[in-house]
């Protein structure tokens, strides 16, 4: 074969600096051998890649018809290389993210592109469900990460790293009966609430639930429809809810002696004894705030 991964290096980097000395400069190489990489080139390609000259080389017809296959084989070399390396660091062919519905509109999927740049082949499958489903989901290894709201209590199997904060807001539609007024906690409790929970009792986080009369959703987009129907009242994510308000289709509760917002930590949690991939340890790094 006439291209060999070192020719085409050499072919490249002649095309670009215009001269045999001044790719060899680039190279590392002296001027003869760039000079005889080309001349066997062409002699087994039996075609006239460069027209020399005293002061510099000029590209052929050829070599320009030639030129973009051989930057996307390059490319496509590069690109090999660095699979290989990945893969001899621990790359996992695929990392799959459990994240809680709240958490969808949080800033993890820019970390989430870095990464798809540094690591092309591998593969992300993100996963969205209540935060206990997530939770089960990752004993028992459906799921690589999680990016839950920090737990109520330790579990000694699990491992984490700290992200930041999120913000929920208590809505309700302007057509509620809570949105007339000043509530206190007896109100809340006593309206229907809509709130992300799994159908288990115990998946029900206290931290997000006060009413005695529950209706329980998988996602914040269901949330947010029964809540703006005029069906009950809910803590949504602040980045969502924002828009909604801004448009009217959605009002901040007002509190009389509490706050209508929550300020819950959020995690990257994964198992002790289930080492991560590079791929997985590298998107915790780029979450970190």
């Amino acid at each position: 074969m006439a291209f060999t991964s070192d020719n085409l290096q050499v072919f490249l980097t002649v095309l670009d600096q215009g001269s045999f000395s001044a790719a060899a400069r680039v190279l590392g190489r002296v001027p003869s051998a760039v000079s005889m990489s080309i001349a066997q080139l062409e002699a087994e390609l039996d075609l006239t890649l460069f027209v020399r000259t005293t002061r510099e080389v000029r590209p052929t017809e050829v070599a320009r018809s030639l030129e973009p296959e051989a930057r996307q084989l390059s490319s496509q070399l590069r690109r090999l290389q660095v699979h290989a390396l990945a893969l001899h660091q621990g790359l996992e062919k695929r990392l799959t993210l459990g994240v809680a519905p709240e958490l969808l509109s949080a800033p993890w999927s820019e970390p989430l592109a870095r990464l798809a740049e540094e690591y092309p082949s591998l593969e992300v499958e993100v996963l969205s469900a209540p935060q206990a489903a997530i939770l089960r989901m990752l004993h028992e290894q459906l799921v690589d990460l999680a990016i839950l709201f920090e737990r109520v209590g330790m579990d000694e199997r699990e491992a984490f790293q700290e992200l930041g904060s999120e913000t929920l807001l208590a809505v309700c539609s302007p057509r509620h009966p809570l949105a007339q007024r000043k509530v206190g906690p007896e109100d809340l409790m006593d309206h229907r609430q809509i709130a992300v929970a799994s159908r288990e009792t115990r998946g029900v986080d206290p931290r997000l639930v006060i009413s005695r009369k529950l209706w329980r959703t998988d996602s914040d987009l269901a949330t947010l429809s029964l809540v703006s129907a005029g069906l009950g009242w809910a803590f949504l994510p602040q980045r969502l809810a924002e828009a909604h308000v801004t448009t009217g289709s959605l009002q901040i509760l007002q509190m009389k002696n509490m706050s209508n917002q929550l300020r819950l930590w959020v995690d990257a949690v994964w198992l002790r004894e289930r080492p991560q991939g590079l791929g997985a340890r590298r998107f915790v790094e780029l979450l970190r705030p």
